[in-house]
Protein backbone atom coordinates (compact mmCIF):
# COMPACT_ATOMS: atom_id res chain seq x y z
CA UNK A 1 0.00 0.00 0.00
CA UNK A 2 1.27 3.49 -1.44
CA UNK A 3 2.19 6.05 1.60
CA UNK A 4 -0.44 8.16 0.22
CA UNK A 5 -3.69 5.97 0.40
CA UNK A 6 -2.92 5.19 4.03
CA UNK A 7 -5.71 6.71 6.06
CA UNK A 8 -3.60 8.45 9.74
CA UNK A 9 -6.34 7.44 12.37
CA UNK A 10 -4.06 7.61 14.54
CA UNK A 11 -2.66 10.95 13.94
CA UNK A 12 -6.14 12.05 15.68
CA UNK A 13 -6.58 9.82 18.49
CA UNK A 14 -5.75 12.17 21.04
CA UNK A 15 -8.89 14.53 20.08
CA UNK A 16 -10.55 11.34 19.58
CA UNK A 17 -10.01 10.26 23.09
CA UNK A 18 -11.20 13.41 24.55
CA UNK A 19 -14.26 13.11 22.54
CA UNK A 20 -15.06 9.41 23.84
CA UNK A 21 -14.67 10.71 27.70
CA UNK A 22 -16.88 13.75 26.63
CA UNK A 23 -19.70 11.80 25.49
CA UNK A 24 -19.21 9.30 28.04
CA UNK A 25 -19.56 11.56 31.10
CA UNK A 26 -22.24 13.34 29.41
CA UNK A 27 -24.23 10.21 29.43
CA UNK A 28 -23.55 9.08 32.78
CA UNK A 29 -24.71 12.50 33.69
CA UNK A 30 -27.39 11.80 32.50
CA UNK A 31 -27.75 8.28 33.95
CA UNK A 32 -27.50 9.48 36.92
CA UNK A 33 -29.93 12.46 37.13
CA UNK A 34 -32.48 11.24 34.63
CA UNK A 35 -31.95 7.26 35.70
CA UNK A 36 -33.02 5.09 32.92
CA UNK A 37 -36.48 4.46 31.72
CA UNK A 38 -36.82 1.20 33.16
CA UNK A 39 -39.51 -1.21 31.44
CA UNK A 40 -42.10 -3.58 33.25
CA UNK A 41 -39.49 -6.60 32.88
CA UNK A 42 -37.16 -4.80 35.77
CA UNK A 43 -39.77 -2.31 37.43
CA UNK A 44 -42.53 -4.79 38.07
CA UNK A 45 -45.95 -3.45 37.26
CA UNK A 46 -48.66 -2.98 34.79
CA UNK A 47 -48.66 -2.32 31.24
CA UNK A 48 -51.62 -1.74 29.60
CA UNK A 49 -51.72 -0.45 25.52
CA UNK A 50 -55.13 1.45 24.61
CA UNK A 51 -56.37 2.32 20.96
CA UNK A 52 -58.82 5.59 21.14
CA UNK A 53 -61.14 6.07 18.27
CA UNK A 54 -59.84 9.96 18.31
CA UNK A 55 -56.42 11.19 18.72
CA UNK A 56 -55.94 12.16 22.55
CA UNK A 57 -53.41 14.17 23.99
CA UNK A 58 -50.86 12.71 26.76
CA UNK A 59 -50.91 15.64 29.13
CA UNK A 60 -54.75 14.94 29.24
CA UNK A 61 -54.68 11.15 30.07
CA UNK A 62 -52.32 11.81 32.50
CA UNK A 63 -54.42 14.29 34.19
CA UNK A 64 -56.97 12.27 33.98
CA UNK A 65 -55.40 9.34 36.03
CA UNK A 66 -53.70 11.87 38.35
CA UNK A 67 -57.45 12.86 39.05
CA UNK A 68 -58.56 9.29 39.67
CA UNK A 69 -55.73 8.77 41.95
CA UNK A 70 -52.94 6.90 39.87
CA UNK A 71 -50.15 9.54 40.16
CA UNK A 72 -47.42 7.63 39.47
CA UNK A 73 -49.02 6.73 35.88
CA UNK A 74 -46.40 7.11 32.82
CA UNK A 75 -48.40 7.51 29.13
CA UNK A 76 -46.55 7.02 25.76
CA UNK A 77 -47.66 7.11 22.58
CA UNK A 78 -47.41 3.96 20.43
CA UNK A 79 -47.00 4.33 16.80
CA UNK A 80 -49.75 7.34 16.60
CA UNK A 81 -52.12 9.66 18.52
CA UNK A 82 -54.83 7.22 18.86
CA UNK A 83 -52.59 4.62 20.62
CA UNK A 84 -51.40 5.23 23.86
CA UNK A 85 -49.40 3.26 26.53
CA UNK A 86 -49.66 3.34 30.35
CA UNK A 87 -47.71 2.17 32.80
CA UNK A 88 -48.10 1.46 36.64
CA UNK A 89 -46.20 0.47 39.64
CA UNK A 90 -47.17 -2.78 41.40
CA UNK A 91 -51.07 -2.82 42.21
CA UNK A 92 -53.05 -4.29 45.22
CA UNK A 93 -55.41 -5.43 42.48
CA UNK A 94 -55.05 -7.84 39.64
CA UNK A 95 -54.16 -6.47 36.33
CA UNK A 96 -57.64 -6.47 34.70
CA UNK A 97 -59.01 -4.74 37.33
CA UNK A 98 -56.51 -1.86 37.11
CA UNK A 99 -57.14 -2.18 33.42
CA UNK A 100 -61.23 -1.75 33.61
CA UNK A 101 -60.23 1.24 36.22
CA UNK A 102 -58.01 2.88 34.15
CA UNK A 103 -60.72 2.66 30.73
CA UNK A 104 -63.56 4.22 32.81
CA UNK A 105 -61.13 7.05 33.96
CA UNK A 106 -59.62 7.68 30.16
CA UNK A 107 -62.77 6.85 27.89
CA UNK A 108 -65.35 9.77 27.40
CA UNK A 109 -68.57 9.71 25.40
CA UNK A 110 -67.37 10.73 22.48
CA UNK A 111 -63.93 9.12 22.68
CA UNK A 112 -64.23 5.52 23.47
CA UNK A 113 -61.00 3.63 24.06
CA UNK A 114 -60.30 -0.44 23.46
CA UNK A 115 -58.29 -2.38 25.71
CA UNK A 116 -55.15 -3.87 23.38
CA UNK A 117 -52.84 -5.62 25.61
CA UNK A 118 -52.65 -6.40 29.58
CA UNK A 119 -49.16 -6.81 30.93
CA UNK A 120 -48.34 -7.47 34.62
CA UNK A 121 -44.79 -8.54 36.47
CA UNK A 122 -44.07 -8.87 39.62
CA UNK A 123 -41.94 -6.21 41.21
CA UNK A 124 -39.39 -9.55 42.90
CA UNK A 125 -38.84 -10.65 39.01
CA UNK A 126 -38.17 -7.92 38.15
CA UNK A 127 -35.42 -6.80 40.58
CA UNK A 128 -34.00 -10.38 39.63
CA UNK A 129 -34.02 -9.82 36.18
CA UNK A 130 -32.35 -6.63 36.57
CA UNK A 131 -29.86 -8.18 38.82
CA UNK A 132 -29.24 -10.84 36.33
CA UNK A 133 -29.05 -8.63 33.52
CA UNK A 134 -25.61 -7.16 34.91
CA UNK A 135 -24.20 -10.26 36.07
CA UNK A 136 -24.25 -11.71 32.45
CA UNK A 137 -23.07 -8.03 31.43
CA UNK A 138 -20.11 -8.48 33.63
CA UNK A 139 -19.40 -11.56 32.81
CA UNK A 140 -19.36 -11.11 29.33
CA UNK A 141 -16.81 -8.89 29.84
CA UNK A 142 -14.55 -10.93 31.42
CA UNK A 143 -14.98 -13.74 29.02
CA UNK A 144 -13.96 -11.43 26.09
CA UNK A 145 -11.53 -10.24 27.76
CA UNK A 146 -9.85 -13.62 28.24
CA UNK A 147 -10.36 -14.69 24.97
CA UNK A 148 -8.57 -11.95 23.35
CA UNK A 149 -5.88 -12.09 25.83
CA UNK A 150 -5.36 -15.48 24.69
CA UNK A 151 -5.92 -15.14 21.26
CA UNK A 152 -3.51 -11.97 20.82
CA UNK A 153 -1.45 -10.62 23.56
CA UNK A 154 -3.47 -8.50 26.98
CA UNK A 155 -2.29 -5.41 25.46
CA UNK A 156 -5.03 -6.04 22.62
CA UNK A 157 -7.33 -7.70 25.65
CA UNK A 158 -7.35 -4.58 27.29
CA UNK A 159 -8.06 -2.10 24.52
CA UNK A 160 -11.22 -4.39 23.15
CA UNK A 161 -12.81 -4.36 26.68
CA UNK A 162 -12.34 -1.01 27.14
CA UNK A 163 -13.91 -0.72 23.41
CA UNK A 164 -16.79 -2.72 24.80
CA UNK A 165 -17.19 -0.83 27.85
CA UNK A 166 -17.12 2.79 25.21
CA UNK A 167 -20.04 0.85 23.50
CA UNK A 168 -22.42 -0.42 26.42
CA UNK A 169 -21.94 3.43 28.52
CA UNK A 170 -22.61 5.33 25.06
CA UNK A 171 -25.76 3.66 24.33
CA UNK A 172 -27.18 3.43 27.86
CA UNK A 173 -26.43 7.32 28.03
CA UNK A 174 -28.40 7.77 24.97
CA UNK A 175 -31.11 5.76 26.36
CA UNK A 176 -30.67 7.95 29.70
CA UNK A 177 -30.31 11.20 27.92
CA UNK A 178 -33.24 10.58 25.88
CA UNK A 179 -35.31 8.92 28.19
CA UNK A 180 -36.33 6.15 26.06
CA UNK A 181 -37.41 2.54 27.21
CA UNK A 182 -35.28 0.42 28.67
CA UNK A 183 -36.35 -3.16 28.69
CA UNK A 184 -35.05 -7.07 28.17
CA UNK A 185 -35.07 -5.92 24.55
CA UNK A 186 -32.80 -3.61 24.59
CA UNK A 187 -30.88 -5.62 27.12
CA UNK A 188 -30.81 -8.06 24.30
CA UNK A 189 -29.50 -5.34 22.08
CA UNK A 190 -26.18 -4.90 24.21
CA UNK A 191 -25.80 -8.36 24.53
CA UNK A 192 -26.01 -8.22 20.72
CA UNK A 193 -23.29 -5.38 20.15
CA UNK A 194 -21.01 -6.80 22.44
CA UNK A 195 -20.69 -9.61 19.97
CA UNK A 196 -20.83 -7.32 17.11
CA UNK A 197 -18.67 -4.76 18.17
CA UNK A 198 -16.06 -7.52 19.47
CA UNK A 199 -15.81 -9.22 16.05
CA UNK A 200 -15.03 -5.92 14.16
CA UNK A 201 -12.16 -5.59 16.60
CA UNK A 202 -11.05 -9.04 16.33
CA UNK A 203 -10.69 -8.47 12.13
CA UNK A 204 -8.65 -4.93 13.45
CA UNK A 205 -6.22 -7.33 15.62
CA UNK A 206 -5.75 -9.89 13.33
CA UNK A 207 -4.75 -7.30 10.36
CA UNK A 208 -2.48 -5.28 13.21
CA UNK A 209 -0.59 -8.60 14.16
CA UNK A 210 0.28 -9.91 10.47
CA UNK A 211 1.40 -5.95 9.48
CA UNK A 212 3.67 -6.15 12.48
CA UNK A 213 4.89 -9.64 11.52
CA UNK A 214 5.44 -8.37 7.49
CA UNK A 215 6.08 -4.41 7.32
CA UNK A 216 9.52 -3.51 8.01
CA UNK A 217 10.69 -0.04 8.89
CA UNK A 218 7.68 1.35 10.56
CA UNK A 219 6.39 2.69 13.29
CA UNK A 220 3.54 0.90 15.20
CA UNK A 221 1.53 4.00 14.87
CA UNK A 222 1.95 3.50 10.73
CA UNK A 223 1.42 -0.01 10.97
CA UNK A 224 -2.05 0.42 12.97
CA UNK A 225 -2.77 2.82 10.32
CA UNK A 226 -2.10 0.63 7.26
CA UNK A 227 -4.42 -2.31 9.26
CA UNK A 228 -7.05 0.18 10.14
CA UNK A 229 -6.78 1.57 6.30
CA UNK A 230 -6.65 -2.69 5.08
CA UNK A 231 -10.15 -3.09 6.77
CA UNK A 232 -11.67 -0.15 6.50
CA UNK A 233 -13.44 -1.17 3.28
CA UNK A 234 -14.67 -4.40 5.26
CA UNK A 235 -15.98 -2.47 8.17
CA UNK A 236 -18.11 -0.32 5.79
CA UNK A 237 -19.43 -3.04 3.84
CA UNK A 238 -20.53 -4.38 7.11
CA UNK A 239 -21.80 -1.54 8.95
CA UNK A 240 -24.11 -1.03 5.64
CA UNK A 241 -25.54 -4.49 5.56
CA UNK A 242 -26.06 -4.56 9.08
CA UNK A 243 -27.60 -1.16 9.07
CA UNK A 244 -29.81 -1.79 6.53
CA UNK A 245 -31.44 -4.75 8.05
CA UNK A 246 -31.24 -2.74 11.61
CA UNK A 247 -33.72 -0.26 9.85
CA UNK A 248 -35.97 -2.59 8.17
CA UNK A 249 -36.61 -3.62 11.83
CA UNK A 250 -37.14 -0.23 12.84
CA UNK A 251 -40.02 0.80 10.37
CA UNK A 252 -41.82 -2.81 9.85
CA UNK A 253 -41.06 -4.68 13.55
CA UNK A 254 -43.52 -2.97 15.22
CA UNK A 255 -43.55 -1.84 18.85
CA UNK A 256 -41.86 -4.38 19.88
CA UNK A 257 -39.03 -4.40 18.54
CA UNK A 258 -38.83 -0.31 18.10
CA UNK A 259 -36.43 -0.27 20.76
CA UNK A 260 -34.02 -3.09 20.44
CA UNK A 261 -33.90 -1.88 16.35
CA UNK A 262 -32.93 1.88 17.96
CA UNK A 263 -30.08 0.42 20.58
CA UNK A 264 -28.94 -1.34 17.82
CA UNK A 265 -28.70 1.53 15.28
CA UNK A 266 -26.68 3.42 18.47
CA UNK A 267 -24.63 0.14 18.90
CA UNK A 268 -23.32 0.15 15.10
CA UNK A 269 -21.99 3.36 15.17
CA UNK A 270 -20.37 3.37 18.65
CA UNK A 271 -19.03 -0.54 17.62
CA UNK A 272 -17.29 1.39 14.67
CA UNK A 273 -15.84 3.61 16.34
CA UNK A 274 -14.25 2.35 19.50
CA UNK A 275 -12.67 -0.43 16.99
CA UNK A 276 -10.61 2.65 15.28
CA UNK A 277 -10.36 4.92 18.34
CA UNK A 278 -10.54 2.72 21.54
CA UNK A 279 -9.36 0.01 20.87
CA UNK A 280 -6.69 0.21 18.48
CA UNK A 281 -5.89 3.78 20.59
CA UNK A 282 -5.22 1.69 24.00
CA UNK A 283 -3.26 -0.87 22.25
CA UNK A 284 -0.42 2.22 21.45
CA UNK A 285 -1.05 3.37 24.26
CA UNK A 286 0.56 0.40 26.39
CA UNK A 287 3.68 0.15 24.40
CA UNK A 288 2.37 -2.12 21.84
CA UNK A 289 5.34 -3.25 19.13
CA UNK A 290 7.13 -5.82 16.93
CA UNK A 291 8.56 -7.85 19.65
CA UNK A 292 4.41 -9.04 20.70
CA UNK A 293 4.61 -10.69 17.57
CA UNK A 294 7.53 -12.39 17.17
CA UNK A 295 8.06 -15.89 18.00
CA UNK A 296 11.47 -16.62 19.76
CA UNK A 297 14.14 -18.81 17.82
CA UNK A 298 15.82 -21.05 20.13
CA UNK A 299 18.83 -22.53 18.83
CA UNK A 300 20.23 -26.01 19.79
CA UNK A 301 22.14 -25.14 22.52
CA UNK A 302 19.45 -23.12 24.27
CA UNK A 303 17.23 -25.81 23.91
CA UNK A 304 20.04 -28.70 25.59
CA UNK A 305 19.16 -28.96 29.19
Amino acid sequence: MTESRIIRFMRFRRSMTVLSVLTIVIGMVALVINGLNLGLDFTGGTSIELRFQQAVQQADISNRLSEGGLNDAVVQYLGDANSLQIRLPPQSVEAAEVAQRVLGMVSSADNQATVLQIESVGAQVGDELYNQSLLALGLSFLMMMAYVAVRFRFKFAVGAVVSLVHDVLFTVGVFALFGFPFDLTVLAALLALIGYSLNDTIVVFDRIRENFRSVRMSEPEEIVDIALTETLRRTIMTVLSTGLVVVALLIFGGAALKWFAVALLVGLFAGTYSSIYIAASIALAMGLNREDFIVEVKTAEEELP
